[in-house]
């Protein structure tokens, strides 16, 4: 059966990479581990207005959590090795593997990251939109 298109309307030209991208967020959005926080940074003197993505990864240090932008995904990984000279008598805390991946708007650019109290945030900057309008000339024919 084949699928419709989300964005199926003749007035918008061009969008197909949106509507794969739209594709993309919902089949990847059923995992929820690690949760995460997304928050609006208001603008201030000395910075722009910015996102701030918060993921609770509690139990991983720096060297266990990899960051890293593919192409227009913010693809954050954590990877913890089981440690087999501990004996566990009861283990609720599983060592666990995770990717979470964001996409990003064209533009986008990561400040930096940021890991404290088991909490791992990473600030974005939204890029300040410049309005362009072009004049397009009609052509006569000779």
């Amino acid at each position: 059966m084949a699928r419709l298109p989300t964005l199926n309307s003749p007035f918008l030209l061009g969008f197909d990479e949106i509507e794969r991208a739209l594709d993309r967020v919902t089949r990847s959005a059923s995992d929820g581990y690690p949760p995460y926080n997304i928050e609006r940074l208001p603008r201030t003197e000395d910075s722009p207005e910015r996102l701030r993505l918060t993921l609770a990864v509690a139990g991983f240090t720096r060297d266990q959590l990899d960051i890293a932008l593919e192409e227009n995904q913010l693809v954050i990984r954590g990877k913890q090795v089981d440690d087999r000279e501990r004996h566990f008598l009861h283990r609720g805390i599983a060592a666990r593997q995770f990717q979470r991946a964001f996409l990003l708007a064209e533009g986008m650019q990561v400040l930096g990251a940021d890991l404290l109290n088991g909490l791992l945030s990473i600030d974005l900057v939204r890029p300040e939109p410049e309005r362009v309008v072009r004049k397009i000339d009609i052509a006569t024919p000779e």
